[in-house]
């Protein structure tokens, strides 16, 4: 307890720091578009993958804007470092100006700082108040500035773990129904501090996605708590059975220290699979997610057993439930079950297969600008330029990097490739430097997903042909890129955590079949979860009425992978939680239909509430106003819903009654290999005793 003491000093005076060293870099090194992208920032210092800013000046009452915008424009460029600023006056495009004349625009392509805390719109409306016309009125929005979400701050990470930490005590509350309650909360705290501190060290040697931080806080809230929730629960159990407290804490270790650990391992190989991917930001956030399970493993199976050990039996009081029987409502519900396992089992499957067909429909990119900001100064900028005529493709422009002897050729080349609307070439010195150029193409359609990113594909397929041309980039090019490295790569990621997985769990349950069964529902449940973020965020059904936020109509690329990677090892816990508990059952008993029985009655409401738990925890990130992290937050959510509720409760137990004596079959070459006693066919399964109060 010491220990843990000086841990959590460290660790509250690690986390600041930490999160400073954090960054916002997701560069793609090798691909064709990240490539050109860095090239462009190398040589101009702006743009590249990054979306640029609508800055603009409206006259008012419908007044024409005047000649002198373009001078403002200047003027405000002057005043603000490395940029590249495009409007009517250095390209001779009269589109620079609404419909109705009123409003002038400029498309302003800024650098981006990976280690900024925040966006440069209110530095950016500085220099253009500075510098408007009189009596104009200054518009700044784009991209980046609608995706931060509306101008209400959300609530922070502390907030939200605050929030996440109130309603997981409610849900211990009702479990222990005792001051019990607090002591998973003491673990999570440890756990989460320990993780910082980790966090901290590793920061030093490579770069770490901002993204941790969320996981961290609220993921390890969640999982941190399920883990100690377990043990507490078993050695509670242990000790109304009459076990004095030593004893109590032992078998608590034996048996629910064990899940735990495997559970942490599943946990792991989920995250650590993303290190095969070639992708510098992901292989951050998977390798800092997987301090999360080590963390809390190390926390649950050191510090519960301290804290048990020494004010555990003070601290169950009043003891208003007592654990040394069984659910009655979780040993009815899988007796049931048992009994009509083939219709348990027909229906969840045609539940999950159908939500898979949902799934089918997925759109990968990112969300459209619709489903972003829905109010605040960048939105109504936004719809004062579209209503005025200005293409949404504006927000999303192909950057491509040529000779600049070739530009003008280039770019009236180009300009005739389906889809763009116009291309652009500016006499700026600033778009032109060291023999190179940069032409902008403008879409008719923002590039956001996987069906409008089709016009990128067109113009890089025909600047190809053309001489001087260097490189095509842009946000469009950029998903071209995530998707050839990161999607390419998935089989390979899919068949390394499958393979792992099942060795793990072929070892700690001693069974062929019953870990390929594991693999395949978790693969099936992830399916349905990805079938529930398609209908609830890409088709609005859900999302307007919850958030208030519309279709995204795609996901953004890198929100399934962390979907994955997280919910692949998290609803995992649950399996192994159950299924250990229906070994252990079975080898008392040698019945599989009564293992199941007693293994649900002991597991039902522990799986329930830890999933709980970690919805509340998702829900608290949901709060986000990013309208990404709601999308992974409720992805998560959904997942960790399903899993406990149609998989484990349903379809685990009808699946391990049907498959009966050969779900326990472990030859003896593979008991040798794994060293692990075999675990024979029995020949029949004694008749089960009467079940229903305990074990």
């Amino acid at each position: 307890m010491a220990f843990w003491l000086l841990v959590v000093v460290a660790g509250a005076m690690a986390a600041g720091p930490a999160n400073e060293r954090l960054t916002t870099e997701y560069s793609l090194p090798g691909e064709p578009g990240a490539e050109t992208a860095e090239r462009i920032v190398e040589r101009f210092g702006n743009g590249g993958n990054q979306a640029p800013y609508l800055v603009s000046f409206t006259h008012p009452d419908g007044e024409q804007a005047a000649q002198g915008d373009a001078a403002a424009f200047d003027a405000a460029g002057e005043a603000l470092p490395d940029l590249r600023l495009l409007h009517a006056g250095n390209t001779g495009d009269d589109a620079f100006v609404t419909d109705d004349g009123s409003t002038a625009y400029a498309l302003l392509f800024w650098r981006w700082d990976e280690t900024a805390t925040s966006l440069p719109t209110d530095r950016i409306r500085d220099a253009l108040e500075e510098a408007a016309p009189p009596g104009s009125t200054v518009g700044v929005t784009g991209y980046d500035a609608l995706a931060v979400g509306s101008e209400e701050e959300g609530w922070g990470v502390l907030a939200e773990v605050v929030a996440g930490s109130v309603g997981a005590l409610a849900v211990l509350a009702f479990v222990f129904a005792s001051l019990l309650a607090f002591l998973p909360l003491v673990v999570a705290v440890g756990s989460i501090m320990a993780t910082f501190v980790m966090l901290l060290g590793l920061t030093y040697l490579g770069d770490f996605s901002t993204l941790v931080t969320f996981l961290i806080a609220l993921i390890g809230l969640g999982v941190a708590i399920d883990y100690s929730l377990l043990l507490v629960t078993r050695w509670r159990e242990e000790r109304h059975r009459g076990r004095d407290n030593h004893d109590a804490v032992v078998v608590a270790m034996g048996t629910a220290g064990r899940a735990v650990l495997v559970s942490g391992g599943t946990v792991a190989i989920g995250l650590i699979s993303l290190l095969v991917l070639p992708v510098p930001f992901m292989r951050s956030v998977g390798i800092g997610g997987a301090l999360i399970p080590l963390a809390s493993v190390a926390a649950t199976l050191s510090l519960t057993p301290a804290l048990l050990g020494g004010i555990g039996p003070r601290v169950d009081w009043p003891r208003v439930r007592r654990e040394n029987t069984a659910s009655r409502a979780w040993t009815g519900w899988a007796t049931r079950v048992v009994r009509a396992r083939w219709v348990a089992a027909a229906a969840s499957l045609a539940v999950l297969l159908a939500l898979v067909g949902a799934f089918s429909g997925l759109k990968i990119g990112l969300a459209s600008t619709e489903a972003l900001a829905q109010n605040g100064s960048a939105y109504e900028d936004l719809h004062r330029l579209t209503d005025g005529g200005v293409p949404r493709g504006t927000l999303t422009p192909i950057e491509v990097l040529v000779s600049s002897d070739d530009a003008d050729a280039v770019a009236s080349d180009l300009a005739g490739v389906d889809g763009i609307d116009r291309a652009l070439v500016s006499a700026d010195a600033t778009s032109s430097r060291d023999g190179e150029s940069v032409v902008v193409l403008i879409p008719d359609h923002e590039t956001v997903d996987s069906a409008s990113v089709d016009v990128v594909d067109r113009v890089s397929e025909r600047a190809g042909d053309l001489d001087g041309v260097i490189g095509v980039s842009g946000v469009g090019a950029m998903q071209s890129d995530f998707m050839d490295a990161v999607y390419g790569n998935f089989p390979l990621m899919l068949t390394l955590i499958a393979l792992l997985t099942y060795v793990l769990l072929v070892r700690a349950f001693r069974s062929l079949l019953l870990p390929l069964k594991a693999v395949l529902l978790n693969l099936l449940s992830l399916g349905a979860a990805y079938g529930l973020v398609v209908l609830f965020w890409q088709y609005g059904w859900g999302s307007d009425a919850v958030f208030g936020i519309p279709e995204t109509g795609a996901i953004t690329f890198w929100v399934p992978l962390l979907i994955f990677a997280f919910l692949y090892g998290l609803s995992m816990d649950y399996e192994v939680f159950i299924l250990a508990r229906i070994r252990e059952e079975y080898d008392a008993t040698g019945n599989t239909d009564l293992a199941i029985v007693q293994g649900i009655g002991r597991t039902g409401r522990l799986v329930t509430s830890a999933a709980l738990i970690l919805f509340l925890a998702f829900a608290a990130l949901a709060a986000s106003p990013a309208t990404d992290l709601k999308v992974m937050a409720t992805g998560l959510g959904f997942g960790i819903l399903l899993d406990a509720t149609v998989i484990r409760s349903l379809l685990t137990p009808a699946l391990v009654s049907l498959f009966g004596k050969w779900n326990w079959y472990l030859p003896d070459w593979a008991a040798r290999l794994l060293r692990v006693p075999p675990s024979p066919v029995a020949v029949a399964e004694p008749e089960p005793r009467p079940v229903g109060t305990g074990s």
